[in-house]
């Protein structure tokens, strides 16, 4: 079937699949955080209360993000994905019961919104990390979008049913339901066949993983661009869905309906923005979808905030909700432009660790000033927080002039060591000497220079160059990984960018044998016990 270009990967059964499955999923959020936000306004009038919703839902994708992500990268995906569906389904029930039994308190609700939250951690680095393995590079910006459209679906379908269901029966139906479409969420995870990951070495430790992601991340300039600029949205953006059912009593006539309807028409916008992304794209850089998304964001949330009529209220979240997704789509699909395979999770772990760190951080900063001042100031003061912010952050481009190329590359690997060497050995050291002309000594530190992020991007403990005193133009490059199991991991990580850096290295060696390249193993050192005399 021919289809538009912006929902071209869906002609994928896979990615069809576990799209329905993503939908099924954010539907089971948007409706546990509509019920549990409106809820909270029933068991305490405290503006904090109400804003910790929010805080206690996204807190632990920030706190879990990074054991989430390695779990999902050392783990098999497919059954990781479908364990965080039944965790979901299990707190669905237990919220169903206690609220039918009357034994919700708002601390209590919570603690169980938190709980909730652990498996929105555990699920999104997996999705995350997924996508890119099941669509064609050429349609990733078009599948993330859709996995927009599938959380803004959700965001219209769930907060209506959340909203027809707490005006109709009660907040324990919605949580039933929940655990229903999360149940459904998990069948269709377990439908999908997939090809597990294939290697001949053990897999990764659960802190080694962890390590390697945020090394990768402190190394990785582009990624720390795109996390710190996601994060600084997310306090700004944040504080209107954060305060959003206040804002809606606050509204002439406001109530239930009107925040349920706001929150659809948020959805809506990201909709029809994310339909129409690959025609923007032929005319914007992510840059200036991100400079003007913000800009409008600010000015419909003022908007909003000061007339304070459900009649402009509507098409200003329409507009919001195709800003926000302008946005974060922009961010995303640079964050999985600047990362491998092999630490995706990790890398997207600790990207949703920003994001909704400043969800976190945006849901009690603005609602202590709701508290102590109005939650309208808290919303205009959030408002003037973006402005500044997006000023100041103009330099920080995510509109790179070149991808890097992240596809695995074929290397040699390790040759067969002279003895036996135990997997757990190390560490170990590996020297390359090079020989150049030293007239070219400073295109070749350059180049170095990108080397060293490149290997410690790969997991290497340390690495070094030095020069030869003795024979001008001699250097001598080192690093160390921390066993024989991880050197050899470290070769396995081996991409076309890294093959491109390597032949770059090589143009300066003016030897008549490649560069001298050897192992070392540490050897341990017991200390012997003195003679007594």
């Amino acid at each position: 079937m021919n289809l538009p270009p912006a929902l071209a990967p869906l002609q994928g059964a896979v990615f069809r699949g576990l799209w329905f499955a993503w939908l099924f999923a954010n539907l089971t959020m948007w409706m546990n955080d509509v019920a549990a936000a409106w809820l909270m306004t029933t068991l305490t009038t405290s503006p904090v209360m109400v804003a910790l919703v929010s805080t206690a839902s996204t807190l632990p994708v920030f706190l879990l993000g990074l054991p989430s992500g390695a779990l999902a990268d050392i783990l098999d995906r497919r059954r990781y994905f479908a364990v965080t569906q039944l965790w979901v389904s299990v707190i669905a029930i237990v919220l169903a019961f206690l609220s039918l039994g009357g034994l919700l308190s708002a601390h209590l609700l919570l603690v169980l919104t938190f709980l909730n939250g652990i498996g929105l951690a555990m699920r999104w680095p997996v999705f995350a990390a997924i996508v890119p393995a099941v669509v064609e590079k050429e349609h990733l910006p078009q599948a993330l979008a859709l996995n927009g459209i599938s959380m803004n679906i959700s965001r219209v379908i769930g907060p209506a049913l959340a909203g027809a269901l707490l005006a109709s029966i009660n907040s324990a139906a919605v949580f039933v339901l929940n655990a229903v479409l999360a149940l459904a969420a998990f069948v269709l995870i377990l439908r999908w066949h997939h090809q597990p990951r294939t290697s001949t070495l053990p897999g990764e430790r659960f802190w080694g993983a962890m390590r390697a992601g945020v090394v990768f991340t402190v190394q990785s300039k582009r990624l720390r661009v795109v996390m710190l600029r996601i994060f600084l949205f997310f306090v700004q953006a944040t504080a209107l869905m954060a305060l959003l059912p206040l804002v809606a009593r606050e509204l002439h006539g406001g109530g239930p309906g009107s925040f349920t309807i706001m929150l659809s028409s948020a959805g809506i916008g990201a909709i029809i923005a994310a339909l129409r992304f690959p025609h923007w794209r032929a005319r914007y850089t992510r840059d200036q979808f991100i400079f003007i998304g913000t800009v409008v964001h600010t000015a419909m949330s003022t908007l909003i905030v000061l007339v304070g009529e459900l009649w402009i209220a509507v098409p200003a979240m329409i507009v919001i909700g195709m800003s926000w997704i302008s946005v974060a789509n922009s961010l995303t699909v640079s964050a999985q432009q600047a990362m491998p395979d092999w630490v995706r999770a990790r890398g997207m772990s600790i990207y949703q660790m920003s994001l909704m760190g400043g969800s976190a951080v945006s849901s009690l900063l603005w609602g202590q000033v709701a508290s102590a001042s109005s939650v309208r100031n808290a919303i205009l003061l959030a408002a003037a927080f973006g402005l500044v912010v997006i000023l100041a952050t103009q330099r920080l481009s995510v509109n790179w002039a070149a991808e890097i190329d992240f596809t695995p590359a074929r290397t040699t690997g390790v040759p067969e060591p002279a003895f036996e060497i135990a997997p757990e050995e190390g560490p170990v050291m590996v020297t390359l000497t090079y020989q150049i002309d030293p007239a070219r000594a400073p295109e070749f530190v350059a180049v170095m220079e990108r080397t060293r992020r490149a290997r410690l991007r790969q997991g290497a403990l340390s690495w070094g160059l030095f020069r030869d005193t003795s024979m001008p133009g001699r250097y001598v490059e080192y690093f160390i990984d921390e066993d024989w199991i991880e050197h050899r991991r470290r070769l396995e990580r081996f991409t076309a960018f890294d093959a491109e850096l390597r032949a770059k290295r090589l143009s300066f060696h003016i030897g008549s044998e490649p560069p001298l390249l050897r192992r070392y193993v540490a050897q341990s050192i017991v200390q012997q016990p003195r003679n007594p005399r």
